[in-house]
């Protein structure tokens, strides 16, 4: 029993001891952020995994791409996330975007701007609409503005279209989502942009950060207001643009849009992936350049690829280079370490989040900005030591992983065919062909199952349906507001998602060293006793 007693009380001493080491060796400073929506779901679980396991304290909030670019010339951030660059001349007629401060884009994670709706066919919820870039256009111009337009039935065939009545819903302020967006319908269909524009009061209008306001379609604040809008009762009917992640989140389908090759895809991982293969990087200029790594996505839009989604890109953390405003170099010790971990191992729960990885190249230039951080550690700057899911040690740095696993599409979702039954995004369940044709399952769906309501909520989170809006995207009752701060009006139905941590801290350590001990306390004294007992006797011990 002495010997139970005292491996016992060593095993408390150890646990207490170990127990007042620190989750990290280096004491991070808190650093604070504002900027995109686009991207506020990687950003969100990315700080928790760092708090956790490093103890590293990261504030963000999700002002918009326009608010956090002021933010940070303003000096009161040290650091911002944008999908598009500082605007020397923006398109409000304010100010020019000119920091004082050195700074530097450094891409975190790529996407595709999906449109997620909400549509019924006889009570039974769509979930495999197709969409052609036209036609998306037109939508979002005003030109459609009803579900069975011969346009949007020619795309499909396989369903009957309710006579119904089209709700866009828009950004209502700057944000990179409406500027990704813009600027594809302005490089893909211009005639259609150019005069929606005119319409609106727009001198010219390219690239746009604020979305004019037109006819019957909403504006609703930040990714979260627009998801949530559609994803509410009253937003049957409706269609908005956003990050794929938000569909996801709030559990309702996104439409396949017709890519260059003649397929209609829908923006999985993999399909970004291979679509941004055809990205041309600013690297032909030096590091220091305010151009460096700045997207080009022509090649993007039509890439002749049958896998790829069209509207793919990623997003910039735009970083200090100099000391300046509230950003100290002992916060750069936080922020070089945090963009450290985003470039490669977050990047592991990019898919799962709605995301697509990085690949080697953009983790390379991410590295080269890193290193211009002051304060940065960048001793574990390390191409070798990343654990990225979209390379593997050999690979070149052109090529993606996920792009060269990356499926065929099926040939349901090949234009001019009936159409795949299977649905999209966070769609619970697939959606009969009511239509013309007799459609198919995609690969890997079941294919045929109808989709209604009370499936959808069965099969759906929880607090699916815990969050009320009103018309105007106000949250009524339910679910979370917007935080204080956030610019949001409202949240995306569904839950934040919360997926497990990642990586093996000293916490997991000494959990293992404890429970190596008391298995010790327990097994190892019997098992001693047994082998000394005749040797106590002989001493009369007993």
């Amino acid at each position: 029993m002495r010997a139970i007693r005292a491996l016992f009380a060593l095993t408390v001493v150890l646990v207490s001891v170990l127990g007042t080491v620190p989750a990290q060796a280096v004491s991070y400073d808190p650093i604070t952020g504002t900027g995109s929506t686009w991207s506020q779901n990687a950003l969100d679980q990315w700080r928790k995994n760092v708090a956790s396991n490093y103890g590293m304290t990261v504030n963000y909030s999700g002002v918009g791409s326009s608010a956090g670019r002021r933010d940070f010339v303003a000096g009161n951030v040290d650091f911002a996330v944008s999908e598009i660059p500082f605007q020397t001349r923006p398109e409000d007629n304010s100010a020019p975007e000119v920091p004082s401060r050195g700074y530097a884009y450094m891409p975190i994670v790529a996407g595709g701007s999906s449109f997620m709706y909400n549509l019924k066919i006889g009570g039974v919820r769509v979930s495999n609409l197709r969409l052609s870039g036209a036609v998306i256009t037109k939508i979002f111009t005003g030109v459609i503005t009803k579900w069975n337009d011969p346009a949007i039935q020619t795309d499909n065939p396989g369903l009957a279209m309710p006579d119904k009545g089209i709700v866009p819903v828009v950004r209502s302020d700057g944000s990179g989502s409406t500027a990704q967006f813009t600027l594809w319908m302005s490089k893909q269909h211009p005639d259609l942009w150019s005069a929606f524009c005119a319409k609106a009061g727009r001198t010219s209008c390219g690239l746009t950060s604020q979305y004019p306001t037109y006819g019957n379609a909403k504006a609703q604040s930040g990714s979260s207001g627009v998801a949530g809008y559609v994803s509410q009762d009253y937003g049957e009917g409706a269609i908005t643009y956003v990050e794929y992640s938000y569909a996801l989140e709030a559990g309702f389908p996104v439409a396949k849009v017709l890519n260059a090759a003649g397929y209609y895809v829908e923006p999985t991982a993999d399909s970004v992936a291979v679509a941004l293969l055809q990205a041309q990087i600013k690297t032909d200029v030096p590091v220091t350049s305010p151009d460096y790594l700045t997207q080009i996505l022509d090649g993007v839009y039509n890439n002749a690829d049958a896998r790829s989604y069209p509207l793919s890109s990623y997003s910039y953390m735009i970083v200090p280079t100099a000391v300046g405003g509230v950003f100290t170099e002992k916060k750069g010790l936080t922020l070089g370490a945090f963009a450290n971990y985003m470039l490669c191992e977050g990047q592991q729960q990019a898919e799962a989040l709605g995301y697509s990885p990085l690949p080697m190249n953009l983790v390379l230039a991410g590295f080269d900005q890193i290193k211009r951080v002051p304060g940065a550690d960048v001793s574990g700057v390390d191409i070798n030591k990343c654990n990225n899911p979209t390379f593997k040690p050999g690979d070149s740095p052109s090529s993606n992983q996920l792009a060269v696993t990356a499926a065929q599409p099926a040939e349901c979702d090949k234009v001019g065919t009936s159409q795949c039954t299977t649905g999209t995004a966070g769609a619970p369940a697939d959606t009969p062909t009511s239509g013309t044709g007799t459609g198919g399952a995609a690969a890997g769906g079941a294919g045929g199952t109808a989709a209604v309501d009370a499936a959808a909520a069965a099969a759906g989170p929880a607090d699916a349906v815990a969050a009320v809006y009103d018309e105007n995207g106000a949250l009524v009752s339910g679910g979370p507001a917007g935080g204080a701060g956030s610019g949001l009006v409202g949240t995306a139905v569904a839950s934040p998602f919360t997926l497990a941590d990642t990586g093996w801290g000293v916490q997991q350590s000494i959990m293992l060293v404890a429970g190596i001990l008391l298995i010790g306390a327990a097994v190892l004294p019997p098992v001693l006793w047994r082998r000394l007992k005749p040797l106590a006797a002989k001493v009369g011990l007993k």
